[in-house]
């Protein structure tokens, strides 16, 4: 039996705006790990282009993309 987070990943960034290159590590990720956690990070002293809100959404909009489409 596997330990809770056993075969699990976290990818922290700022993802502002999420690129190519991000997907790529997300879907050869996911090869290795059952699981990975997205952590969209907030820092007070970068000016960003788009909201933490935005930047979610547009992860979300763009794995979930990816994901449906077995580009992994």
């Amino acid at each position: 039996m596997k330990a809770y987070g056993e075969n699990r990943a976290i990818f922290p960034g700022s993802f502002d705006p999420i690129t190519n290159g991000h997907v790529d590590i997300v879907t050869r990720g996911l090869k290795i790990f059952e699981h990975i956690t997205v952590a969209v990070l907030h820092n007070p002293e970068k000016e960003t282009l788009f909201s933490l809100e935005e930047r979610v959404a547009l992860i979300k909009k763009v794995l979930d993309f990816f994901l449906q489409n077995s580009f992994i």
